[in-house]
């Protein structure tokens, strides 16, 4: 038996490491999970209601095709609440079955406090109550576990490990520890990929999903069908991680990296590049854009040629990848709204489309027509911005949104700043855009023709 700890009852856990390990047990391997619940907020009534069962529905596009798949999770052994039951939380880290620990905690959960106490546990960090978690196994002498973090921050395992070595300085843990924790665990970076919806969020989509399922579920998540996980490999790790598709496909890699470059640039960089040329043009959702021939014409263009060149050497496995990409932007069931994409547009554009605007500058020696379109499209909702009771908000020619970034830009443009001095600002981009041969004349020159109610694309 192979257990898992994990940190995290939330819905992305379940419908993505949990049917993971549940679609392992079917396959015939020796898998349970105990869930342990990392924060005060919350209650686990349902799962002890519902005897730590549940169902995962996966809705979206497969091949072109509608799909709807219902999965019934019965992989969790406990579900423990440690601030109530802190005797059950440390008996998980003495089962010598222990191999895998994941967690969930979000961005903000992987982090050191220095004011954390030993002695207390409620206000501590996830970081801090995991060390104790392991001070425990080691003290019972028992070997060492994998740790798979899968929060989204950049080289995740290894800022945990940085976390839980501090927790071992401040608070003076025996210096036998911190070996056995460098040398016996195993801290693997992770990417995940599979969007969840989680709970339904209407009374109509609900008493769908009763119905699919043939009961009332309350646990019941909703995900898209695409899954990946990425795990970097280290030890024995293919002993207890089993790789290929397994309701997710799982890949164990030593560069960690391929794959967060790929996903940033791909999936998040074309979304990035067509939100505000979609809410220009009149579309609400993702879906949407995918459904209006120009605007698919423009994102199957951004990609193939702008982008997916650029990501590695090997082109057919990106393309290939770019083309899962595009049959989960055309999955009908989520809908994403491009006015939730936008949040915080210029960071993502400088994260998600800088790079790959640069690579195709460096290779050809020009800018990029696309991504300078999309740009151009970003810069002419900026500098349309008006202030209404401390809210920012722009009238496109469809309708009226409200922008969400940086109180710093939003202010820059409606007090009449230019668009090139933004360009030109070096704290917004980390380089001053305007140096690339071209971009602000292009740049400059839409903005004219949308001012003149003309398209780019």
């Amino acid at each position: 038996m192979i257990k898992v700890a994990q940190f995290g009852e939330g819905n992305f856990l379940r419908t993505f490491v949990d049917a993971y390990f549940d679609t392992l047990v079917e396959e015939g391997k020796e898998y349970s999970v105990d869930i342990i619940k990392p924060i005060t907020f919350g209650t686990l009534e349902r799962f002890v209601k519902q005897n730590n069962k549940y169902n995962i529905v996966l809705r979206g596009a497969e091949n072109g095709q509608a799909v709807q798949k219902v999965r019934k999770i019965t992989v969790l052994d406990k579900v423990i609440d440690p601030f109530a039951d802190e005797e059950s939380y440390y008996a998980v880290a003495k089962n010598p079955d222990l191999k895998i620990i994941v967690s969930n905690t979000t961005e903000a959960g992987i982090c050191f406090n220095e004011a954390d106490d030993f002695n207390a546990f409620d206000g501590i960090t996830y970081p801090a109550k995991l060390t104790k978690f392991l001070l425990e196994r080691f003290n019972a002498g028992l070997d060492g576990v994998y740790l798979l973090p899968v929060e989204l921050i950049d080289h995740n395992a290894d800022e945990l490990k940085k976390c839980v070595d501090n927790y071992i300085e401040l608070w003076k843990l025996p210096e036998s520890f911190k070996e056995w924790n460098a040398t016996q665990n195993f801290y693997c970076n992770t990417l995940v990929d599979r969007i969840v919806s989680g709970n339904p969020k209407t009374q109509e989509d609900a008493e769908s999903l009763e119905k699919l399922i043939g009961y009332k579920d309350e646990l019941v998540s909703v995900g898209e069908p695409f899954g990946l996980w990425a795990v970097e490999k280290k030890g024995d790790i293919e002993k207890y991680i089993q790789e290929g598709v397994h309701n997710i496909e799982v890949v164990l890699t030593t560069d960690i990296d391929y794959y967060k470059k790929r996903k940033v640039r791909v999936l998040n960089g074309s979304h990035t590049n067509i939100v505000p040329a979609g809410l220009w043009e009149g579309a609400i959702t993702v879906y949407d854009c995918m459904q209006d021939k120009k605007l698919l014409d423009f994102m199957l263009a951004t990609l193939n040629e702008e982008i997916v060149p650029f990501v590695s050497d090997n082109v057919e496995a990106t393309k290939a990848f770019a083309d899962s990409v595009l049959d989960r932007f055309s999955n009908p069931y989520l809908n994403h709204l491009l006015t939730s994409i936008s949040l915080n547009s210029i960071s993502k554009w400088r994260a998600r489309n800088l790079p790959s605007f640069k690579d195709y500058y460096t290779r050809y020696g020009k800018i990029p027509a696309n991504m300078t379109k999309g740009f151009s499209y970003l810069m002419k909702i900026y500098s349309s911005l008006k202030e209404k009771d401390g809210k920012y908000f722009v009238q496109l020619p469809s309708r009226e949104i409200q922008v969400l970034d940086d109180l710093p830009y939003l202010e820059y443009f409606v007090k009449g700043g230019s668009v090139s001095a933004f360009m030109k600002d070096q704290a917004v981009w980390g380089e001053d855009l305007t140096a690339y041969a071209g971009f602000e004349t292009a740049v400059l020159e839409n903005l004219q023709k949308l001012n003149e109610g003309k398209s780019l694309i």
